[in-house]
């Protein structure tokens, strides 16, 4: 069972080594490599991370197992082969208490067994949904299996977070899965060879990067479904942290969340996270939200760069005081509130799958693209190469 709180002499000796940056420091992409020798002596949130054991078996004759990362700063993270999942995230809040910012299960059956199927997973081949499942490339139409309605949603019926994938440990921070997607899986176009690196850095990022190429044209668009609370799971409502979105425009969507009609302004409406505001402030006011059931929309970003990268959204927990940067390479990003939550499944602390009590940012192209000639191209063809990446960074209110 995942333990959500260390002690506080030992929170507070692992909160001095803490050397956390802002909103505008640089963002530092190098892997860090020195966690062993830099962390042996202190308690840097181990209790927080499940057992081991409890992600050794075989699924689908593969085996599977549970890999942890460290930086020097004492940040952890945890990840299983099945689904390419991040199950950990373990940062410091505002008091130095070592918190787990990701939820999920403590066991690879819970995450076989979850009503809800994308808890942490590595999303494919296509993160968000398409439109009946059909799209045409090279003037074939393609059919995908449908698992959403009547639409194909994060890669159909058995996507990326359904499959072992290869693990290979780079180094104390980093972790890289592998996976051969073949020609025809769930209706998709050629074999796609997949490769996703996440590593911890040493400004206290998280970095995920996705690469991937093909022998037949094919649409990709890749992502991870990481479910956030920034107060630590199984601390209730996510309703009251504050978000900032840098996007002046959104994707309506239709009742079955496929956009409808051309890109809206968020400017007059509840999409406004243009300046700090709760999730919860403006949740249930219009038929857009009544379309999502809440927030569950992509957020077309306004391009403003941070050493580079579009500068996503920040997260900041009201309790912990813990403040979260994304940061991509992504045109999008979709903003999901939580809303099919229904205590349905039991997390690794104890605490059920409570309604809204995690929220998603998966940084990412836009929905239905391959049916959308205005949005930016998904189409990836042989000899090409998809290579994106984004970051999730960790500090605390001063």
């Amino acid at each position: 069972m995942k333990q959500k709180t260390i002690s506080i002499m030992a929170a507070t000796l692992a909160f001095g080594l803490i050397t956390s940056c802002n909103s505008n420091s640089s963002k530092e992409t190098k892997t860090d490599t020195t966690a062993v020798s830099k962390v042996s002596t202190v308690d840097t949130g181990s209790s927080l991370i499940p057992d081991k054991k409890n992600f050794e078996t075989t699924i689908d004759g593969k085996q599977t197992d549970l890999y942890v990362l460290k930086n020097h700063n004492g940040m952890e993270a945890a990840f299983t082969n099945y689904g390419g999942r991040i199950v950990s995230l373990v940062v410091p809040d505002k008091n130095g208490k070592m918190t787990d910012v990701v939820v999920g299960f403590n066991s690879v059956e819970g995450y076989e067994k979850s009503t809800e199927p994308y808890y942490g997973g590595t999303i494919g081949r296509y993160g968000n949904r398409i439109a009946k499942g059909k799209f045409t490339l090279d003037g074939k139409q393609y059919q995908l299996s449908i698992n959403n309605g009547v639409n194909t949603l994060h890669g159909g019926k058995k996507g990326f977070q359904d499959v072992v994938w290869n693990a290979n440990k780079l180094n104390d921070s980093t972790i890289q899965f592998t996976y051969l997607s073949k020609d025809g899986e769930e209706g998709f176009p050629g074999n796609l060879n997949v490769k996703v690196t996440y590593s911890l850095t040493g400004d206290n990022s998280l970095k995920c990067e996705y690469e991937a190429t093909t022998d037949k044209t094919t649409v990709v668009n890749l992502t991870n479904h990481a479910y956030f609370n920034l107060n630590g799971e199984g601390s209730g409502t996510i309703l009251n942290h504050t978000v900032q979105i840098y996007a002046d425009k959104y994707n309506p969507i239709d009742s079955g969340w496929i956009p409808l009609g051309p890109i809206a302004t968020v400017k007059g409406t509840p999409f406004d996270f243009t300046t700090p505001t709760t999730i919860g402030a403006r949740i249930n006011d219009n038929q857009q939200l009544k379309n999502g059931k809440g927030y569950d929309h992509n957020f077309v970003l306004n391009g403003t760069k941070v050493d580079g990268l579009n500068h996503a959204a920040t997260v900041t927990g009201d309790k912990s005081g813990i403040v979260m940067n994304v940061y991509t390479q992504e045109p999008g990003l979709q903003f999901y509130s939580g809303n099919f939550m229904a205590s349905k499944n039991t997390f690794g602390d104890g605490s059920k799958d409570d309604y809204r009590t995690a929220f998603a940012m998966e940084t990412q192209h836009f929905p239905d693209s391959p049916n959308e000639p205005s949005y930016p191209s998904t189409v990836l063809k042989p000899g090409q190469v998809y290579k994106t990446y984004s970051l999730y960074n960790f500090s605390t209110i001063k």
